[in-house]
Formats: structure tokens, sequence, C-alpha cells
């Protein structure tokens, strides 16, 4: 038995980069295709919160001729946060990080960060409820289409896709630049594979995935995507150190506390936040996420309340954030 190694899209600004990832401990079951129907799709999902991860484990990256040497925490996750020496180029590049498996057999695995193209635009989507239908109100709802419906048969909202796109693309005269994309969501790590295929089988922008800490047993599962929110915050708020040039979207819905983690941003961002999109997921518009669009407005904030994706696009034409 060999222990897994997992790597996630890291990112890099003009003097820093960041990757990271996990090692599990060794297991003889194979890695979660997400293509498995009804019963197997539900025991493959409970599967993945029950993972064991491997800490103090060594782990070692090979990057512009170095080699550096870090181990795992507690959870068996990794950073690195290492000086760039040189100036890399615009876009998705290549590292590689392995460890060393009883001390002789080395396993490599590729992963992929981006240096955003010079520009002016980011964009911070959030994930369940934003882009993928997950019925987060409906907790037994949510569970069973977690567990019941695989990658194949998940919704996307009609319209996003479209929407996403032009924004990726958009201020762009190369069509093949695009602007950075982040998905920040309170998912844990262990659904990483999934939405990362969710969203290239819907050709949503290629993203930097910034999730909550990995789930390591079965009740972990029953309360996935809940409780305390302000690792969202923190992560946005981390993004918006880390690209300070940048002129930012928000996108997120009213299902939990997107309205109101984006007005705290809005407050000590003031000039960094260009506008906020919240999905309206229920029948009715809620009195607090309005008062919360119309604090963020005050501060010169461009905000769309929607229901359908197709008011979104129109509101990001009017105020020429796509064309």
């Amino acid at each position: 038995m060999k222990p897994v190694l997992r790597l996630y899209r890291g990112y890099a600004n003009e003097e820093e980069l960041i990757v990271m990832g996990h090692v599990f401990a060794p297991t003889t079951k194979a890695e979660y295709d997400f293509q498995k129907k009804r019963f197997h799709n539900a025991k493959s999902i409970i599967r993945m919160f029950r993972i064991k991860t491997q800490p103090n484990a060594d782990v070692f990256l090979s990057f512009d001729g170095a080699r550096i040497h870090t181990k795992t925490l507690r959870d068996g996750y990794f950073k690195f946060c290492i000086p760039l020496k040189k100036k890399p180029f615009y876009g998705w590049m290549d590292y590689h990080v392995s460890i060393i498996m009883y001390g002789k057999e080395e396993i490599v695995a590729k992963g992929s960060f981006i240096r955003p193209h010079e520009g002016n635009l980011g964009f911070i989507s959030d994930i369940d409820d934003t882009f993928l239908v997950s019925h987060t109100k409906n907790i037994f709802r949510k569970l069973y289409i977690l567990l019941f419906r695989n990658v194949n048969s998940r919704r996307v909202f009609e319209g996003v896709v479209p929407h996403y796109q032009a924004l990726s693309t958009a201020g762009r005269n190369n069509k093949n630049e695009q602007n950075a994309f982040f998905y920040v969501s309170s998912s844990e790590w262990n659904l990483y594979r999934f939405i990362v295929d969710f969203t290239e089988l819907h050709q949503l922008p290629r993203a930097v995935l910034l999730l909550k800490d990995i789930k390591t047993s079965l009740w972990d599962f029953f309360v996935t995507g809940r409780g305390d929110h302000n690792h969202k915050f923190d992560k946005i708020k981390h993004i918006l150190e880390f690209y300070p040039h940048l002129q930012y979207t928000l996108l997120g819905d009213d299902s939990q506390d997107d309205p109101y983690l984006y007005e705290d941003i809005c407050k000590i961002f003031p000039v960094t936040v260009k506008a906020v999109y919240i999905r309206q997921t229920g029948h009715a518009k809620k009195p607090k996420a309005v008062n919360a669009l119309q604090n963020m407005e005050a501060l010169q904030v461009q905000t769309c309340y929607f229901r359908d994706s197709s008011e979104a696009i129109a509101h990001s034409k009017r105020i020429g954030l796509i064309v």
C-alpha cells in the first residue's frame, strides 16, 4: 500500500508562490472517479469523509532548480510559501511535489499554479447555490443530492456558464489570457476533486480553490458545508491582500452568509471591490441581504441581487464589466 499525495492549484504574485496539498495514509481503496451511480456513489462519497491523513510526513517541492523540504501538519495538510527569485511568466505553470515512502521509494505528483496576466480584474465566487445547485438551505435534500447524484447528474444554474466565461476574459483583447478566478467555499477539501471535475465538465473558468479544513469522520459528512463561515472571510481577505492591484467582483448567494461577508470585505477594502452579485435562492429577497447590498452601494460598489443569471449578465453589460 502507498500513501496518497494530492496537490491543489496554487497561485503566485510578483514576489511569492503558494502551493498546497494533503498526504493521506496508505490505502487499498481506488480513487473515486465521480461517475458511479446511486448507492455506489453514496458509498464512495461517505468513504471520502472517512479518509485518514498522514501527519508529519516529509514533503519536497521542486521548483526553479531548488528542492525545498517541509512536513505535513496534524491533518496531513502542507503548504509552501516560497519567495520568488525571478519573475516567472504569466498564466498557468506546473510545479512538482514528492514524498518519500518508507525511506526509499519516491512518489511524485504534478500540480499547477497561476500568476495572473497583467490586468486589473479578479473574480471570487462561492460554489454551492452560486453556480452549483446544492439546496444548502435544506440539509436533508442537500445530503441526498450529494450522496445519490454523481458529477454528471449535478446541475449548474442556467446562464452561469456564459456569464462566468465572459467575466474570465473581460477587458482582454487576447482571449487566451484569462482574469484571475478563485472559488472560495465552505465545502471541505474532501470535495476538491469533485468540484474540479464539475467545473471542467461545464467549462467554467479554471480557478484556484480555497476550501475548508479536511474532515475525517462520518459525523463530519452530515455537517458538510455548515458551521462557521469566517474561514471564507479570512481567505477572501488574503486574496485581496495578495493581489492588491486587482479590482474584484464577488459572486455569491443568499442561502447562508455571503451578503454579510461581502459587506465586511467592502468596508475593509473600499476601493478594491468593483461589484457584488448575490443569487436569490428563495421565493423572495431577504431584507437583511437587501440592507447589506445597500450598505455596499453607499461605498460606490455596484450590486446585483438576482434570481436568474440573465439579470446578472445584463447588469454586467450595463456597468461595462463585460461587452
